[in-house]
């Protein structure tokens, strides 16, 4: 497994990927290709300029025909099923298949790839170029029989889809993004869910209310869709969105009493762990969601909070428990830890608790 995502594209997968071409293509120049791709810049190149250079690179060393070359791939492509590698096919659409006159011949390939590994990037130029048959073609994708494509049709349109091409048109305004999302909004594939959830999600950090009326229209149709509320509605319950707390049945906590929270010290070096606990008492009996937010010193000084979920349960009247939690500052590749003073707030179905500082040493 390579240390690094990029590393899926190293001289020994691209020169067995051009053997595999040359397979198929006996005129495909197996080293005039490797030399044009592993070029004296190729060791600074990230994950996504390395795709790029592969699949332009391999234009050039296919026929000119488009479709012919779409022919040759895919005799190729089933090789690269559930591969990283693979996205270097609907990349290779996005490149070269973006003119009017080969639309059909393209969307037909993004289809055909998404299967093996996915279209959801190469998609989304299709959607700012030609969004209203794009979007279009999505719906009929959201009601195909493969869950592939199914899954294609919401995480090609999701507004913030990482490392994607950012919609910014659906940033402002998603509705064209809703009919796809009812369509799948009880999809029988967890793997076509969670593409739901998390493009809601998206919408969410923009769209509180309309995501917050969209839970709220939907939850209790049934299982899956109850899923899907659940986790698309994981950042506005972070951020303490009562009408989306209400959905799941967490109320203010004014019924619940908070005691003896406390930190196992006030400083933590680098690399260790900080521990806090705190003993919750019920007045009656209610439904509890526990969080934690970290106020992490960053690197200009300033304070940013990040929320920790602990848990969600269920507190009898009378009953009284006790909690225990450890939280590590090593760091990680998401998130680089600097020493100051830092602070750590317990937060009940939504609403801040109490609030201690620590210091983070070196």
């Amino acid at each position: 497994m390579p240390e690094l995502l990029k590393d899926v594209y190293n001289p020994e997968s691209v020169r067995e990927f051009a053997l595999k071409m040359q397979a198929v293509y006996p005129p495909f120049q197996v080293a005039a290709f490797l030399s044009a791709v592993l070029d004296d810049t190729w060791e600074g190149l990230g994950l996504l300029a390395r795709e790029r250079r592969i699949s332009t690179m391999l234009g050039t060393f296919l026929p000119d025909d488009y479709e012919a070359a779409l022919n040759l791939i895919d005799l190729v492509v089933a090789d690269y099923a559930s591969l990283f590698f693979g996205t270097i096919f609907p990349d290779f659409v996005e490149v070269y298949g973006q003119g009017d006159a080969d639309w059909d011949l393209s969307i037909a390939a993004l289809k055909r790839y998404t299967v093996y590994s996915t279209s959801e990037f190469a998609v989304r130029p299709f959607i700012v170029n030609h969004e209203e048959r794009m979007m279009a073609m999505m719906y009929e994708w959201s009601k195909d029989e493969n869950e592939h494509v199914r899954r294609l049709a919401s995480e090609g349109c999701r507004p913030a889809l990482p490392w994607g091409k950012a919609l910014v048109k659906y940033k402002k305004d998603p509705t064209p993004i809703l009919p796809i999302l009812e369509q799948l909004k009880a999809d029988p594939s967890l793997y076509v869910r969670k593409s739901v959830a998390n493009n809601l999600n998206d919408i969410s950090k923009t769209h509180p209310d309309l995501v917050a009326k969209i839970a709220r229209d939907w939850y209790g149709e049934n299982e899956w869709t109850n899923w899907i509320v659940k986790h698309a509605c994981r950042t506005l319950l972070k951020r303490g969105n009562r009408e989306v707390l209400a959905i799941f049945g967490y109320d203010d906590g004014a019924t619940i009493e908070v005691a003896d929270f406390a930190l196992s010290t006030d400083s933590v070096s680098m690399g260790d762990s900080l521990t806090f606990s705190f003993q919750l008492s019920a007045v009656d009996d209610t439904k509890v969601r526990l969080e934690y937010g970290i106020d992490f010193m960053k690197a200009n000084g300033k304070r940013n909070r990040k929320v920790f979920q602990i848990s969600e349960s269920t507190l009898k009247k009378g009953s009284q428990k006790i909690f225990s939690k450890k939280h590590a500052f090593a760091d990680l590749t998401t998130r680089k830890h600097y020493p100051g003073v830092h602070a750590v707030t317990l937060i009940v179905n939504g609403v801040a608790r109490g609030t201690l500082d620590f210091e983070l040493g070196e």
